[in-house]
């Protein structure tokens, strides 16, 4: 961050804080709200944790969990709670999303807020609207940015295992267990400090990989035997799941977390897809290998965005026109697919 010392003054009193991520938040968005939260109360802090969707079964074991405020359409006390926890913010976080409309429902509160931003972020084509930001598509987690936030402020030694666990659970996932092309030396270098301080590895890969339901397993069994399909003349492979699938498998919120990278896990794919319904919507997840941008992609034709070789995207209507729109593309991007 630039302008340290004006951001360590802002924290030098004790303040109303939210922290706010993105809707559906993985390991590293609460990962990093849990770990920021953490060490934002031992400086004396009064801090709200706020989700704008529900989150997976297999991340409650975060400390801090149980104070998260998830705001769910069903219910509308949580979303009550989450605008008045944002409207009496000194300051607001905003942690692994860079465009206000990744909060869904909280989109306009947090607009609306007096609080002073702060954005920690390293997704592509930040929206600015923070007067801080700790920003940069170098680093592989937003996780990993709280770790060198906290270290630059001077305050490292704050870092219980608590916290510990928390950010490495970020920097663990959104390197893939440390398998992705964003994992480089900077990455090890800070999960070896998360460990020093406390982490411990083997638990929480433990808690985040090897925690399922049957139910989900199920779901993934089905989805390899039933739903891949493989476009070798494309060196694409996809997967499509109906909300009756879903249903079928009594499908929760995280479980088709991951199935997209089994399909780029097979030998000369380089574009895998999973398209899913929702009740408003079919979700696109992209993953890529080499320069293959599946970031231009998402945000040229699905209205998404992330990383260049990891993003998301969504398509108003049928699952069915959904899979014929993205099919349609294919011959436009068969030669950027076909490049070595």
């Amino acid at each position: 961050m630039e302008n340290i010392q004006a951001f360590n003054q802002l924290l030098s009193s004790p303040k109303d804080i939210a922290i706010v991520t993105h809707f559906k938040p993985d390991a590293d968005a609460l990962g990093s709200s849990l770990g920021l939260a953490g060490f934002l109360k031992k400086k004396g802090h009064r801090v709200t944790v706020i989700t704008p969707s529900d989150y997976p079964e297999f991340l409650s074991w975060m400390p801090g969990n149980d104070q998260v405020i998830a705001v769910s359409k069903d219910t509308p006390e949580p979303g009550n709670k989450a605008k008045n926890a944002i409207g009496k913010a000194d300051v607001l976080f905003c942690l692994d999303f860079s465009n206000l409309n990744r909060a869904e429902d909280l989109q306009a509160a947090i607009r609306g807020s007096q609080a002073t931003k702060v954005l920690i972020d390293h997704h592509l084509e930040p929206e600015r609207f923070a007067s801080f930001e700790q920003w940069t598509t170098s680093a592989a987690s937003t996780a990993g940015l709280v770790f060198q936030l906290i270290d630059q402020m001077g305050e490292k030694h704050l870092i219980d295992s608590n916290i510990a666990n928390c950010l490495y659970a970020g920097l663990m996932t959104d390197t893939g267990g440390f398998r992705h092309s964003n994992t480089t030396q900077t990455e090890f270098l800070i999960a070896s400090e998360l460990v020093g301080l406390g982490a411990n590895p083997s638990k929480v890969a433990k808690l985040v990989y090897d925690t399922n339901s049957i139910e989900r397993l199920k779901l993934t069994g089905f989805v390899l035997s039933q739903k891949l399909v493989v476009l070798p003349e494309f060196h694409t492979a996809y997967m499509t799941l109906s909300l009756p699938e879903l249903k079928q498998f009594g499908s929760q919120t995280g479980d088709t977390e991951g199935l997209v990278n089994y399909g780029l896990s097979i030998r000369g794919i380089k574009l895998s897809v999973l398209l899913y319904e929702r009740k408003e919507e079919i979700k696109f997840s992209f993953r890529s290998l080499g320069d293959f941008s599946v970031n231009e992609l998402a945000r040229k034709h699905f209205e998404g965005g992330g990383h260049m070789n990891a993003s998301g995207g969504t398509f108003k209507g049928p699952l069915s026109e959904a899979l014929k729109k993205f099919l349609d593309l294919l011959p436009t991007y068969q030669a950027a697919l076909n490049s070595k």
